[in-house]
């Protein structure tokens, strides 16, 4: 290995720096983003039994704000619940936004070292053919300095694509995850929302249904004790 670092030359360098980066970022996220960190199970419904045992406190919600992303966003959801229908979904996205902007965080990073490290290999290739082209002199070529040349160039093209490859591939990954995170946060506040919103429904509804049959010819003649 040490040879190889020797024969690539010192562009070689910001390539090795750039890959541990990309490597640290990746187990960071593979990490952060695991579902029981994100999305645990059967959170919701243990947010629906909180609330039907009346235990949505102040405390609750927080400690429900600090369980998870999900979490988060179904805290969001209870405090915003009394709120008409369309303050409380534009309150919940904004939470949604900032979870999203949470769960990206790196991602865009490791899409940068995708790209950056092939530029850097080019630039060692760039270096490896400025000692090819100085290996040579009126009087001879320097056979070393040749071959020397011709390593920079060609270790340093390699690396640089070694490293883009799974940073490429883990980039795509990565996104592919946090987008289904969203779609499984969106689905279970909408759950949450209806939910929420179904015990304040059904007395509206009844108090119609008492209305109507109060107004209609029918319950006219039910409540005139002289019909």
């Amino acid at each position: 290995m040490l040879s190889v670092l020797r024969d690539a030359g010192w562009p070689i360098w910001p390539l090795l720096a750039t890959s541990v980066l990309c490597l640290a970022l990746i187990i960071e996220r593979l990490f952060s983003l695991r579902r029981s960190q994100v999305a645990p199970a059967g959170l919701v419904t243990q947010v629906l039994e909180m609330v039907r045992n009346r235990q949505d406190t102040p405390e609750a919600v927080a400690r429900l704000e600090r369980n998870s992303p999900l979490g988060r966003v179904l805290a969001e959801v209870l405090r915003q619940r009394n709120l008409p229908r369309e303050e409380m979904r534009g309150a919940v996205e904004d939470t949604g936004r900032a979870v999203a902007h949470d769960l990206n965080r790196y991602i865009g990073a490791i899409g940068t070292i995708a790209v950056v490290a092939p530029l850097l290999g080019l630039f060692g290739t760039v270096v490896g053919m400025i000692d090819i082209f100085g290996s040579y002199s009126p009087t001879g070529g320097d056979p070393a300095q040749l071959a020397h040349g011709i390593s920079v160039a060609l270790y340093n093209t390699g690396f640089g694509i070694l490293i883009a490859i799974p940073a490429m591939i883990f980039h795509r990954y990565l996104r592919g995850r946090v987008d289904d995170y969203m779609h499984q946060l969106e689905n279970a506040a909408s759950r949450t929302a209806r939910v929420l919103a179904a015990p304040a429904a059904a007395p509206a509804r009844r108090r119609v249904d008492e209305d109507e049959n109060l107004f209609s010819p029918r319950g006219a003649a039910l409540q005139d004790p002289l019909a």
